[in-house]
């Protein structure tokens, strides 16, 4: 999708320092997808330790053990 936008140089310039991007839209691209990766993966961090069905580590360990 092309799209104008005003992006500070200096920020573009560290992302694309940051990302080891060769184009401005390379850049862009990879920021946004890792922006929105952080996103989901806080969303999931809601979730942790809400399972009743999951083993515990203990007891993981006690399975593995019995063979």
């Amino acid at each position: 999708m092309k799209t104008s936008i005003d992006i500070p140089e200096r920020e573009l310039a560290d992302a694309m320092r940051f990302t080891r991007a060769r184009t401005k839209r390379e850049a862009v691209v990879t920021a946004l997808a890792d922006f929105n990766r952080r996103k989901r993966m806080a969303e999931l961090v809601k979730y942790a330790g809400t399972c009743d069905g999951l083993i515990s580590a203990e007891e993981l360990a006690r399975q593995r053990r019995k063979g």
